[in-house]
């Protein structure tokens, strides 16, 4: 059995990530790429052929593809009117291929149904390069574009599935398939699997490679004509026991638990390294991105406190790549110019694509994305606005922070930074919405008295208080069934007038307890209780409504690890499940986290967010080095 070459080591990282995604040979001879990842792909040195000529360099009109971005190239001999295109990298491993008879691919021939990852459909206008193709693509597309590969193994038996996600029947018994090894013929279906010559509606066939699937390889898959259907790639290893994708016959593949050959998709395993109708990280995560020189005064703080991972631990749910998500000492500010201490974080919920964020000496930050990044919003504050107590006066240690139901930022506060021995565990509301550059609270809550073990005088001691906060809507309270303490019985809003919508969480630093609170609008405040996470410390606090969980977030104090909060049978909230963050993460004071909102979910997937009160990394030698945002992506 012949067997494709393991990657070169000279191949970047992502690059099964990119995918062909327009072709036309209508005498300009265009190819367009698309970057499918989360990250920038270099394409440096990259080459390409068709069916005539051998591997020739090309000039793209950008060296790297950023994540969800297009570059485009000419092919440097022609393109014919049947013909084929294939691109390497510059270590000759091959990234993606496409197929096509005559004049398919005049105009051109794009995919269709998602960039990166739809049919290939001969496009109905002009070519769309460098844009999304939707404008070109035609209103309905062929029953035989709706056959997608759904699985695909390489350990020993090589097996493919096709899914046909159409309403018809579609004969597939003339089609043909071929994998990374340019040097083999295409072998057909019918040869490989005699009685798979049609697939139901909804269906599957499955059949055995003839030519032999490697650790590191693709499977092309032609129809009749010789047109690219649709193509996976993959990773070594990523493909045993299988890549499947998750969700069955539309998502991006994953690596298998177990594989499902002739059925629905699992989806059970971890994220894998495969692409085509989608991509995920790959199973061996890494750190990408940063970079960068430490400003004058931009000092990074080395962590401390570190624990053990609880028992019962997971492993992190989502994709094991992170990224580095900010520009490099990116939060000096005039109160604190070594640009670290960055803490809470919390999603807008009303504009997902604002992510809020507290610095300790008492700042807050809008941001936005720009290039990848997580960046201050020019048209709020480019540095970032000044908060403090009530009166305008003082400097809030400002650690978490939530968006009440109002669109108001609550924020915490362990002392007051002009006197840093005494505790002053405080929330504080701010209306975002405020013009000025120096932000007073609309209403203060003061809870210090409650916590005598803080106030011995030590500004350590004072350092242990308030830590997050998250805002936790009466809905779910009420939906789970929650008893309430004051009461004994199912908690009604009803009997709490002027506390809004929902219940503020506060987590405690020194003993991982979380504090319940009415905030009510006469300035005073209804207590609760406490919460019990089951952890030494809590660091953030955030109600996430995609998993219907309260997330407990603790840094290396207890592992970098995140409770995922339920109300059980009995009325209480408890602990229902600990992840660890990804492992290429930092075992640093990783003091903010955030989810985003399942209505920004691709393909299974929303953003996760970190933050490092240090902008450590692991050292001077560290990619994170000086930066303080981490971004990853977690589960829908």
């Amino acid at each position: 059995m012949l067997v494709a070459q393991p990657a070169a080591a000279a191949d970047p990282v992502g690059y099964q990530n990119v995918r062909i995604n327009e072709v036309t040979s209508s005498g300009n001879d265009t190819v367009e790429l698309y970057n499918t990842g989360t990250t920038a792909v270099s394409i440096s040195g990259w080459k390409m052929s068709d069916d005539s000529f051998s591997q020739q360099s090309f000039s793209p009109s950008a060296s790297t593809i950023p994540a969800g971005g297009f570059v485009t190239f000419n092919s440097p001999k022609g393109l014919g009117d049947a013909d084929k295109l294939v691109v390497y990298t510059s270590g000759g491993t091959l990234v993606d291929r496409v197929e096509w008879a005559t004049d398919k691919a005049k105009p051109a021939m794009a995919r269709c149904g998602g960039d990166g990852t739809g049919a290939w459909v001969t496009a109905t206008s002009a070519a769309t390069f460098g844009t999304a193709n939707a404008s070109g693509c035609p209103s309905s597309i062929p029953a035989a574009s709706k056959v997608r590969i759904n699985e695909v193994t390489s350990d020993g038996s090589d097996t493919v599935e096709l899914y046909n996600g159409g309403t018809s029947a579609v004969s597939v018994g003339s089609w043909k398939y071929l994998d990374s090894d340019t040097t083999h013929s295409a072998a057909t279906i019918s040869s490989s699997a005699p009685s798979a010559s049609s697939i139901p509606a909804g269906g599957y066939i499955t059949f055995n490679s003839t030519i032999g699937l490697g650790d590191n390889d693709s499977v092309l898959l032609l129809d009749g004509s010789g047109n690219t259907v649709d193509s996976v790639t993959w990773t070594t290893n990523a493909a045993k026991p299988s890549e499947e994708r998750c969700a069955n016959g539309t998502g991006w593949f994953q690596t298998a638990t177990t594989a499902t050959l002739g059925s629905a998709n699992s989806c059970s395993g971890s994220t894998g390294g495969g692409t085509g109708g989608g991509t995920t990280p790959p199973a061996t995560g890494q750190l990408l991105g940063g970079g960068g020189s430490l400003t004058s005064g931009c000092e990074p703080e080395a962590p401390s406190g570190s624990g053990s991972t609880p028992s019962g631990t997971l492993a992190w749910p989502g994709g094991l790549n992170v990224t580095i998500a900010d520009n490099v000492c990116a939060f000096t500010t005039s109160t604190g110019p070594e640009g670290r201490d960055v803490s809470g974080l919390a999603f807008d919920p009303s504009n997902p694509s604002v992510l809020w964020a507290a610095k300790n000496k008492n700042w807050l930050y809008k941001l936005v994305k720009s290039n990848g990044k997580w960046i201050p919003d020019a048209t709020w504050s480019a540095t970032g606005k000044q908060i403090r107590f009530s009166g305008g006066t003082g400097e809030p240690d400002s650690e978490g922070l939530t968006v009440g139901s109002n669109g108001h930022l609550y924020v915490t506060s362990e002392r007051d930074n002009t006197n840093n021995d005494e505790p002053k565990d405080t929330i504080l509301e701010f209306d975002p919405a405020s013009t000025a550059s120096t932000l007073s609270p609309v209403h203060q809550w003061d809870m210090t008295a409650q916590f005598p073990q803080l106030n011995t005088g030590d500004k350590d001691d004072a350092n242990l208080g308030f830590e997050g906060v998250g805002y936790v809507p009466d809905s779910w309270l009420t939906a789970g069934g929650w008893v309430d303490p004051l009461t004994g019985a199912a908690y009604k809003p009803a009997n709490y007038p002027l506390h809004g919508s929902g219940l503020f969480f506060a987590g405690l630093e020194v003993d991982g307890s979380l504090h319940v609170y009415g905030l009510n609008s006469d300035g005073t405040f209804t207590t609760f209780g406490t919460v019990a996470t089951g952890k030494a410390g809590v660091m953030d606090v955030t109600f996430d409504a995609g998993t219907g969980r309260l997330v407990a977030t603790c840094d290396n104090t207890c592992g970098e690890t995140h409770t995922f909060m339920k109300v059980n049978a009995s009325g209480a909230i408890v602990p229902d499940v600990t992840y660890t963050n990804p492992a290429v993460m930092p075992a640093d004071n990783l003091e903010g986290f955030a989810i985003a909102p399942t209505s920004t979910c691709v393909s299974g997937f929303r953003e996760a967010v970190w933050s490092d009160d240090g902008i450590y990394g692991s050292g001077s030698g560290s990619a994170a080095y000086g930066h303080a945002l981490y971004s990853g992506t977690f589960p829908c």
